[in-house]
């Protein structure tokens, strides 16, 4: 049985149903590379829909409507029915996307799109099914929000690649507002790759041209993802699955006589390269492929960088090319036996975006709330910084978060009032009976232990 927080269940015999029939997908679509499922829009039926309800978070901001997750529950059933018949009588339209916007750093914001919560619904259920279909067809050189694989999956076979691997060159690409400039007809034409059912088309159609609501004006989608939806993931996965992954693989790779291998995590990727000249003709052709499906490289972010066992000999006495990728800042390094190994660390910006978001944190509640109460959500913040950036060869960075946290709690325990609350000694003290979790490696990457 599937709970929720209100009590409400959902029978495992529902799950099981669309489970059984999803997978029955997923076994043709493994058997047969040309099979196209020609009936799906029915698998969006009562039971199922209510299954994607309870999957969905609680407490999310609500959509354009300003249905909330508890309203919609009070009546789920008939809420259900209704949405159901429309989309049977193709009389289902999803909501405008509400756009605001958040805080991305250094002054600048990024736009997030918030859609009503009937369409998250629609939209988790779509999701099962294409997943269904296309997850047997995607790459192992893709990572991105696929179930069972992780940013540290990438990030190991990175480190496994340079260290393993004739790899002398990286293209750093960056996909210029990826999201915002998917081609639709494009992307209708990759779905209809695998599927046949035009019902079922027809709604994510509508999804990718239901618009934009900003300060109440609207604004047509003509091309894009939904902003902030479930479905959006998935799309794009599709999308680049035949944009970059399929033509790297067997078009790249066949005409290149070095070694070449690609990683990517959703819109943001790399390709390892053996040799200069071949690197160089890569980064052509990936800007003239991503011409021909609507998409351009951000010629300020996307860079070639030598980089490898032999770089810092290249560099002649200067710093080898350092890249970024998933949070990383990547570099040239050395064993404790002076051998070449790929050394991490915290990117500076996002190192400092943390900093600065727990310095906001702990302002807010040091007057709040007490601080035994707060203390523990503290130990979670701490905890979930290392789960991410707790990897291989990164002790130093996580380490200054821990140590600079450290600093601000002290600060601001003392701002509570104007009266000092306690000085260093003190607070060294307090840490001893009431210890913060320490920095840890939680992932470790390394192939050769003995070297590092």
């Amino acid at each position: 049985m599937l709970s929720t927080k209100a009590g409400k269940v959902v029978p495992a015999e529902v799950q099981a149903d669309m489970q059984t029939k999803l997978n029955l997908i997923t076994e043709h679509t493994i058997k047969d590379k040309d099979f196209k499922v020609t009936s799906l829009a029915h698998l969006l039926n009562e039971n199922s829909l209510k299954e994607c309800f309870h999957r969905l978070k609680r407490n999310k901001a609500p959509g354009l409507d300003q249905v909330t997750y508890e309203e919609y529950e009070t009546y789920l059933n008939t809420n259900i029915q209704k949405l159901v018949k429309r989309m049977k009588a193709g009389k289902y339209y999803p909501q405008p996307v509400r756009r605001v916007y958040i805080s991305k750093g250094e002054g600048k914001k990024r736009p997030l799109g918030i859609p009503a919560l009937e369409d998250k619904i629609v939209q988790m259920g779509i999701t099962r099914i294409l997943n269904a279909i296309f997850e047997p067809n995607f790459l192992d050189c893709s990572y991105g929000f696929r179930t069972g694989r992780s940013c540290h999956q990438a990030l190991k076979q990175l480190d496994n690649s340079i260290m393993t691997k004739p790899v002398s060159y990286i293209i750093d690409a960056d996909i210029r507002s990826f999201f915002d400039n998917v081609d639709h007809d494009w992307m209708m034409r990759m779905l209809e790759e695998k599927i046949a059912d035009k019902n079922l088309l027809k709604i994510i159609r509508k999804f990718l041209k239901a618009g934009v609501i900003e300060e109440r004006e609207f604004y047509p989608t003509e091309e894009g993802t939904p902003q902030g939806g479930i479905l959006s993931p998935t799309l794009s996965n599709i999308y680049l699955h035949y944009v970059v992954d399929l033509w790297i693989e067997k078009i790249i790779k066949r005409d290149m006589r070095g070694y070449v291998e690609l990683l990517r995590y959703c819109d943001d990727f790399i390709v390892l390269v053996q040799y200069k000249k071949e690197a160089e003709k890569i980064l052509t052709e990936i800007d003239k492929r991503l011409n021909k499906f609507g998409l351009d490289l951000s010629k300020e972010k996307t860079r070639l960088i030598e980089f490898g066992r032999y770089a810092k000999i290249n560099a002649k006495g200067k710093k080898p090319d350092t890249f970024d990728f998933l949070g990383f800042t990547h570099f040239c390094d050395r064993t404790r036996k002076g051998e070449f190994k790929v050394g991490r660390k915290t990117k500076r910006k996002k190192l400092n975006t943390s900093l600065k978001e727990m310095k906001g944190w702990l302002k807010s509640v040091r007057n709040a709330i007490k601080i035994r109460e707060w203390w523990k959500v503290l130990t979670a913040k701490l905890r979930g910084h290392y789960e991410y950036y707790g990897i291989s060869g990164n002790h130093s960075s996580i380490s200054v978060f821990y140590r600079q946290t450290c600093k601000l709690v002290f600060k601001w325990i003392n701002r509570r009032s104007q009266k000092k609350s306690m000085n260093w000694k003190q607070f060294i003290n307090y840490l001893k009976c009431h210890p913060l979790p320490l920095p840890k490696i939680k992932h470790n990457i390394y192939i050769f232990n003995s070297n590092v």
